[in-house]
């Protein structure tokens, strides 16, 4: 019964703007840290964001900080993505992950628990 579901995926152009949301499915996201991860054709799957549940802290990777945005809203319990200034090497599929609170990290994907299936961004000219 636990389910993770992203949508807001899509085919924009360079320097556009898009945001992917993960929703939890029958079950809270209450507790968990939320993370982003994206694998694109012929890659591994690679750390994007997260977002704690104890105090909020957020981590990023470098090749999209400044201008990717993670959030939580619990009330609607659901993660956000918000990301801004797309270029071609962000084209990927974007996967929402859960990952019990009480351990430190969120930087790799073995840490998670829980995973949605996906939602795929492209990014062209």
């Amino acid at each position: 019964q636990v389910q993770l579901v992203e949508s807001g995926g899509g085919l924009v152009q360079p320097g556009a703007s898009l945001t992917l949301s993960c929703v939890a499915s029958g079950w809270s996201l209450n507790g968990f840290l939320m993370g982003w991860f994206r694998r694109a054709p012929g890659k591994d799957r690679e750390f994007v964001a997260f977002v704690t549940w104890n105090s909020g802290e957020t981590s990023y990777a470098h090749s999209v900080k400044g201008r990717f945005t993670i959030s939580r809203d619990n009330a609607k319990n659901t993660v956000d993505l918000k990301m801004n200034d797309l270029k071609p090497e962000d084209t990927a599929t974007y996967i929402c992950g859960a990952r019990q609170s009480g351990y430190s990290g969120g930087w790799h994907a073995d840490d998670y628990d829980f995973w949605g299936q996906g939602a795929q961004v492209t990014v062209s000219s």
